[in-house]
């Protein structure tokens, strides 16, 4: 998205100050020397004629270890994890570790009954919610209401004590709950097998765990960003999509549907049921209620004051959909009712996990998976409300935290949890201040556990399925895809080629697509670097531009300049001298039929390559090779140090020519401009 503007910031700019000798004035007998080694020609200009150059400085020898050193920490640790570290008693590095580790012995010393007045009211709140989206997420996953419930109770509470943000609302989401539900039943039949495939659910959420505290530990975080944000939109958007539809089950009260999730099948599965499983009261009940809540959660969005409104929403017709049951017995007339909820706290899990067999491996593979898309999910979750309350959240710490939490929950009856957009919306809009909502959210959640399930006999599953359609309607972010578009267009079929992939495929389809445009591209770019010719803008004597952006700029007679806007690898580096060549060869088709004098210098502009390898070099030496035969000079502008390094390591600046490296274009324009008049 920022390629567009590069042009604005360009070669005419001093980055390299460091690296730079002091200018000199090229004398006579230096410009016969230097100027001229390849035309074998010497100038008898006097040196008071000759301009001023900068030379381009070679950067001092760096000790190998401190290069390598460096790398790795600019990779791994670009954000100094240890300089809070640095000066300290041993003491207090212990302290200073242990508050890292867990961010609320830091942060809990100044909480105050203020901040909790307000934690309390957002806790309650999104308990509220939580409550009746858990039951209805855990239908999604294939597994009991009480698992739902479990998963907004522990997780929870572990993140409150190492998690870094303090809007983050934890619990089962529906995108990872659909997700995981489709992965599991791929492996093991919910119906025919529900012991192993409760295990292999709790096996996935292990090694889910794992995965994000493993990406934590060694600080790979920046691997999810390989998963653009165009693919994510789409992505959700045809996860809602499936969802919403899975749920005409429950809303049109059918019992023999489809275990696809592709909309064809679903489509012929709601139809061919018409006359024979819809049932009315069902379907009275569950658009009722989807109305009410859709109508509610409008109020939400026209009034910030009315947050609460969405937000105690599906409660409320969690108790009056109840009520009106039990009162009608509807359960008697064919309305589909959740049943008796297990009631008590979660129950030990450890041995349940698959630690070998055959269903380790696919555990491991599905955790992997359902791990990726949770951590995407809570990440960009905390970014968000990060930036709105201006604070730094630190992404490894992030990975820890919700991989322990995982970790955890598995060994405790949970299956895969993250967070929530839609309850940390509500919980930054309830006015949290920290990470205690979530305490109080999970104390809630324990209460409902101990006393409350059994109430929810009588609930209808159509109101769980209202409330999960009104839940993943906000994932569907027309906006978005809009921007998309006039953005990027790549990024628009990344966008659609996800959505499509999850809408008439599968959910795991659909996340291959998003990676795999992804990934294509990134290919794509560094593979098919931009290249573009430069002018000099009207009115100034340094500024060369892009004459595409910039029409009025006009070319140096006898000169062409290129400039290259990526690093130089062996991915690229045959195409950049190719496509250099091309342009190369328009240029001189055009000259010829304007009857206009030939080229004679090449000036490639290097400031954005910040980078070469080996076989850069040999790129740029065939290209020297190439314009040799031609009579054309090739000359470098503004290198960076790295490049310049591998220049004269390789040699490859002799063979060019060390006085054909300039720090500007305009310097290179300027010491060519001579020359040309006297040819």
């Amino acid at each position: 998205m920022l390629r567009r503007h590069t042009d604005n910031w360009v070669s005419s700019f001093d980055c390299q100050q460091p690296l730079i000798t002091m200018s000199r004035r090229i004398t006579d007998d230096i410009g016969s020397n230097e100027m001229d080694t390849n035309s074998g020609t010497s100038s008898s200009r006097p040196s008071e004629s000759l301009p001023y150059v900068h030379k381009v400085g070679v950067p001092p020898k760096q000790n190998l270890l401190k290069e390598i050193s460096a790398t790795v920490k600019e990779t791994f640790f670009a954000d100094d994890p240890w300089r809070p570290f640095k000066d300290q008693s041993g003491s207090r590095k212990l302290v200073l570790g242990l508050q890292t580790l867990f961010p609320i012995l830091e942060w809990g010393r100044d909480y105050n009954l203020g901040k909790f007045k307000g934690d309390l009211i957002a806790g309650l709140t999104i308990a509220s919610l939580c409550i009746p989206q858990d039951i209805g997420y855990s239908q999604l996953a294939n597994l009991k209401p009480q698992y739902g419930l479990y998963s907004s109770f522990v997780p929870p509470l572990i993140y409150a004590f190492m998690g870094s943000s303090r809007d983050i609302a934890i619990g089962p989401v529906a995108v990872v709950s659909l997700l995981l539900g489709s992965m599991l039943k791929d492996e093991i039949d919910p119906t025919k097998d529900p012991a192993n495939y409760l295990r292999l659910a709790f096996t996935a959420t292990f090694f889910a765990g794992i995965t994000q505290v493993t990406l934590g530990f060694l600080r790979l975080g920046f691997l999810i960003d390989f998963l653009s944000h165009a693919a994510i939109v789409g992505f959700m958007g045809g996860a809602a999509i499936t969802i919403a539809l899975q749920q005409l089950k429950g809303l049109l009260g059918i019992k023999h549907f489809t275990k696809n999730t592709d909309i064809v099948s679903v489509m012929r599965s709601v139809w061919s049921n018409v006359h024979d499983e819809w049932h009315w009261q069902t379907i009275l009940i569950g658009v009722s209620f989807l109305v009410l809540l859709l109508v509610a959660k409008q109020i939400g969005k026209k009034n910030r004051k009315w947050f609460w409104v969405p937000a105690i929403a599906p409660l409320v017709s969690v108790i009056l959909s109840t009520l009106i049951v039990y009162a009608t017995r509807a359960d008697k007339h064919g309305v589909s009712i959740v049943k008796n909820i297990k009631k008590g706290i979660n129950t030990p899990s450890v041995k349940e996990i698959f630690f070998s067999g055959d269903y380790l491996g696919k555990g491991f593979k599905i955790g992997i998976v359902a791990g990726m898309i949770a951590l995407t999910e809570a990440i960009a979750i905390g970014r968000t409300f990060a930036a709105m309350k201006d604070y730094q959240l630190d992404g490894n710490k992030e990975m820890v935290a919700l991989g322990t939490m995982n970790i955890v929950g598995s060994m405790t009856s949970c299956y895969v949890t993250t967070g929530s957009f839609s309850r940390s919306a509500v919980n930054y809009m309830s006015g949290c201040n920290t990470a205690v909502s979530n305490i109080i959210m999970s104390i809630v959640v324990l209460l409902t556990l101990l006393f409350i399930t059994p109430l929810f006999k009588y609930t209808p599953n159509a109101i769980l399925a209202s409330i999960i359609i009104s839940a993943v309607v906000g994932l569907i972010d027309i906006e978005a895809v809009i921007l998309i578009w006039k953005i990027d267009k790549f990024d628009f079929v990344a966008c659609i080629g996800a959505f499509f992939g999850v809408v008439f495929a599968s959910v795991e389809i659909g996340l291959l697509i998003a990676v795999s445009i992804s990934f294509a591209k990134i290919l794509l770019q560094v593979t098919r670097p931009r290249t573009c010719i430069l002018g000099k803008v009207p009115r100034t004597s340094t500024v060369y531009r892009n004459i595409q952006q910039y029409p009025e700029a006009t070319k140096v007679p006898g000169v062409l300049i290129i400039r290259i806007d990526s690093a130089v690898y062996f991915s690229n580096s045959n195409y950049i001298k190719e496509r250099i060549l091309r342009w190369l060869a328009d240029e001189e088709e055009q000259l010829r039929e304007h009857n206009q004098p030939r080229i004679q210098y090449l000036i490639v502009e290097m400031s954005p390559v910040t980078d070469i390898d080996t076989s850069g070099i040999h790129a740029f030496e065939e290209l020297h090779r190439s314009l040799q035969k031609r009579d054309i000079q090739l000359i470098l502008a503004n290198p960076g140090p790295l490049v310049v390094d591998k220049l004269h390591a390789s040699k490859a600046a002799q063979l060019i020519g060390e006085d054909k490296i300039f720090l500007t274009v305009a310097d290179a324009v300027l010491t060519c401009a001579p020359k040309l008049e006297e040819a």
